[in-house]
């Protein structure tokens, strides 16, 4: 039965609760836990399809030799997909950490084991420790703690160069465990008090974020930019007051991204209303100052004042004027709907993109994506997925296939494989089709090197050699590496720009 999500959000907040209290109270621990912080959207009310809790069907599922986990049946559709919740636990400083980014490592990864033997010899949760993090399967859901120590990141941007001097450089992996363990634990838990003071916040996040997800957006403008973007309209309602209906901050969402100033202007989200005038004044200042090495969408947070961490990525320019452009036209189409009576009010005709722009559509067997009933037309063929109907999970039990989606990983391999040649789009929540645009710089015939013959065809003209990519051999790579996964590969041979 279709819901507003919110009741589901509200069971995984107060399991999320339950867990937090359990790991204050854990003893015997080398180090006391000084914060239990969730980083998941789920936890702030704004995943756009909550986790729910399931009770496993075992016949379904193939026991691990080794450790008590269920694996996928071969030739049974894909399991259920199971998101693991993250949860950020911060242990105490002390003088026995080492400084040492190994040594931290092999510390945490000690820390998951303890925390697993504490929480299943005192509550009989079954726990897989893992060096990065710790999954706990409970009441139906899987929380994903991560220990972390606060000075990690300074640990990992020092190096000693090769006169024994200490050299202090920021770097990819100090920023992400930044990202992962500071700066998105204090999204949700700001976010979440958003949420406490404006009821429909999170279903407009809901909305906006489902359909980001619909018009192949949602690997450009990332959850967390979305949920920035809802909350500005609610921190920044000018001239309306805040939304009192999702389908208003929906519209006023589609009108932000479409109408917004991007190039000229950055978005100042005054988180908790932390911002003085002079800072707003300084934001803009040195925004104009730095426009041509900052992103393209600028989001700043009383955190974030001079880099915008949330948008550093993406979008680019191309994809963010496209997400303008279909934005104004749903909101046209919205608009239209609602001023025009006689229509029929259906909010998922903008929900479904046209596909005639692709290059190539690959086509996926249903079987084999787990999050199929949440397509915005789901499909009329359901496949059981290893979970009983209508059953309350208990405690203990095997741990369950998690994080387990073919289609994210497929994805993942391709843009890994050929993210020079095209770009890759799916909507993650049941979608059926992956299209795939060539880049525009992809056929441009290149001089030959040895290094450099992946995927790639030889062209000899008088005495030039040039490679261009192989497009019968990509298109067979397509399917050999999807296999099972793949129904079909449909190429738009007109397109091609050979």
């Amino acid at each position: 039965v279709p819901t507003t999500g919110e009741e589901e959000s509200l069971v995984v907040v107060q399991s999320y609760d339950d867990l937090s209290r359990k790991l204050w109270k854990l003893e015997d621990l080398p180090l006391s836990i000084t914060a239990v912080q969730g980083a998941h959207p789920a936890l702030r009310y704004t995943q756009v399809f909550p986790p729910e809790p399931v009770m496993l069907d075992y016949s379904f599922f193939d026991r691990g030799k080794a450790c008590r986990s269920l694996l996928p049946k071969e030739g049974k559709p894909c399991p259920h997909y199971i998101t693991p919740i993250t949860v950020i636990c911060h242990m105490e400083g002390s003088g026995k950490w080492p400084h040492d980014r190994i040594a931290i490592r092999h510390i945490r990864a000690a820390f998951h084991i303890s925390l697993a033997e504490l929480l299943k010899k005192h509550h009989n949760y079954t726990c897989r420790p893992c060096p990065t993090h710790l999954d706990v399967w409970k009441d139906g859901l899987v929380f994903r703690i991560q220990v972390a120590y606060h000075r990690e990141p300074q640990v990992l941007r020092e190096s000693v160069n090769a006169e024994g001097l200490l050299v202090v450089r920021d770097n990819e992996e100090a920023q992400a465990l930044e990202m992962a363990t500071i700066h998105k634990p204090l999204l949700t838990s700001t976010l979440h008090g958003l949420q406490q003071q404006h009821s429909c916040f999170g279903a407009v996040c809901r909305l906006a974020k489902r359909w980001l997800a619909a018009q192949l957006f949602s690997e450009d403008i990332t959850e967390d930019t979305s949920d920035l973007l809802v909350a500005s309209l609610f921190l920044h309602p000018a001239p309306f007051s805040p939304p009192s209906s999702p389908q208003v901050g929906f519209l006023r969402f589609l009108r932000l991204l479409s109408a917004f100033d991007w190039r000229n202007h950055p978005l100042v989200v005054n988180l908790n209303n932390q911002l003085t005038v002079a800072e707003y004044t300084e934001i803009k200042n040195d925004f104009m100052a730095s426009r041509e090495s900052l992103p393209v969408m600028f989001i700043a947070t009383p955190k974030d004042k001079k880099l915008s961490l949330w948008t550093r990525r993406a979008p680019s320019v191309q994809m963010l004027q496209r997400a303008m452009m279909v934005a104004a036209e749903s909101l046209k189409v919205l608009e239209h709907q609602l001023m025009d009576g006689s229509q029929i009010q259906d909010m998922r005709v903008i929900m479904r993109p046209p596909l005639d722009a692709y290059d190539v559509l690959i086509h996926l067997n249903p079987k084999q994506v787990p999050l199929l009933r949440h397509a915005v037309d789901p499909s009329a063929v359901s496949f059981s997925r290893g979970v009983m109907a209508e059953s309350a999970a208990q405690p203990g039990g095997a741990m369950p296939v998690i994080d387990y989606n073919p289609v994210s990983l497929y994805l993942t391999e391709l843009r890994d494989a050929f993210g020079d040649l095209a770009l890759f789009f799916c909507d993650p929540y049941g979608g059926t089709v992956i299209s795939v645009l060539w880049k525009p710089k992809a056929f441009v015939p290149a001089p030959f090197k040895t290094s450099q013959m992946a995927a790639r065809s030889v062209e000899v003209t008088g005495e030039e050699v040039k490679t261009i990519p192989n497009v019968e051999a990509i298109l067979e790579d397509f399917r050999v590496m999807g296999k099972g996964l793949v129904k079909s590969v449909e190429a738009r041979t007109e397109k091609w720009m050979l």
